[in-house]
């Protein structure tokens, strides 16, 4: 009979988004914990009884009461489905403290992964689980297992099969473990993203969407295993209620700029739960600069979150364009200089972004004047 499952991880409930506003903020904190029950529904969805969560449920050792609690109750109510919890990097089991109050706060549905040694699932069905032992272990916490046992064979572990970082830090958890261990699957956390190692090792990626690193959408696998030693087949299935985009924006002098912007952003009904970043480049005139940014500030607060990054954008200035602000005088020389800097290769982006937005402004306020 085919044994399905839900594999997801890095839900990292609390996590503070401190560098957002706070209205957004709140919004990133609810709905990582509404992942919870977004994931109790792909579950059922799919067929399975069993979630299995490869670490970092909770973002940081000391979760705040309510965080932990609410997460505990959200499980409970779905008492048709066993959870399954492996302490992650950032919720090791060096945080001994938060595992006890899990422990005894745990519904009769949840069930704690904190020793490397077998657990049965159902009947037939094993999972061998390598629990983090602290935020940096150091060594392959996957090493135990070995192919020694009968039925289906799922491993649960979190960590780096390849290196993810710009730090040189070589991966620790070799992408065949699960060839080598005998496993039929093996579920992965750590990194955000989708991802899949080989046929029977995968990343799920994070239930709902923290950054933008990631262009796929937010999600977990459904996972059936028909006998062992069969290929799983996975499927991915959407979790995330808020939307992470960034946009790319390719400008020329002469172009239709409301209906390019109109294009390219979301709908108008998606918007409030989507986090925009978007990205322009190419050439404006300095009147049509200024009918850019125009454009982006009117369009910004019907976003959940919205920035526009402008420093790859360079600045097309005819006199008769600067003539507008002034013809001469301390303006004109004040729009010649932040023109040089708009353009001027040598200086950060940021500097050249700040000086087109500096000139695109004093047209604008030379403009309402003029009017």
């Amino acid at each position: 009979m085919t044994f399905r499952f839900l594999h997801s991880s890095d839900l990292h409930l609390g996590k503070p988004f401190g560098r957002y506003p706070e209205g957004i903020r709140n919004r990133l904190r609810e709905a990582r914990h509404g992942a919870i029950a977004r994931l109790a529904e792909a579950a059922r969805a799919g067929g399975a009884g069993v979630v299995l969560l490869a670490g970092d449920t909770f973002d940081a050792e000391t979760p705040a009461p309510d965080t932990l609690r609410q997460a505990l109750r959200a499980m409970a109510a779905a008492p048709d489905l066993t959870w399954v919890l492996l302490p992650g990097n950032h919720d090791s089991l060096a945080a001994t403290e938060l595992w006890r109050r899990i422990a005894g706060d745990a519904a009769p549905n949840l069930r704690l992964a904190l020793e490397p040694q077998p657990l049965a699932l159902a009947p037939g069905v094993t999972l061998y689980p390598a629990p983090c032992t602290q935020r940096r272990p150091g060594r392959d916490l996957t090493d135990w297992m070995e192919p020694d046992g009968e039925g289906l064979r799922i491993g649960l572990a979190h960590g780096a099969v390849t290196d993810f970082t710009d730090e040189g830090v070589p991966g620790i958890i070799p992408p065949d473990r699960a060839q080598r261990a005998g496993l039929d699957y093996l579920a992965l956390g750590d990194w955000h993203g989708a991802l899949a190692v080989g046929d029977r090792t995968r990343y799920s990626g994070t239930p709902e969407a923290d950054g933008f690193k990631h262009a796929d959408a937010a999600g977990a696998l459904v996972v059936a295993l028909a006998a062992p030693g069969a290929l799983p087949l996975v499927e991915r299935v959407a979790t995330g209620s808020l939307q992470w985009h960034t946009l790319a924006l390719d400008l020329l002098p002469g172009e239709a700029l409301a209906q390019r912007l109109a294009a390219t952003l979301p709908a108008l009904g998606l918007r409030r739960d989507t986090l925009l970043r978007l990205q322009a480049q190419g050439r404006l005139t300095l009147p049509e600069r200024a009918e850019l940014e125009t454009a982006l500030e009117a369009a910004a607060p019907d976003f959940g979150w919205f920035a526009s990054d402008l420093t790859a954008l360079g600045t097309e200035a005819r006199p008769e364009d600067l003539d507008l602000i002034d013809r001469a005088g301390a303006l004109r020389a004040a729009a010649e200089a932040l023109l040089a800097e708009t353009n001027d290769p040598a200086l950060p982006g940021t500097a050249r972004e700040a000086a087109g937005i500096a000139l695109s402004r004093l047209f604008s306020f030379a403009q309402e004047v003029a009017a």
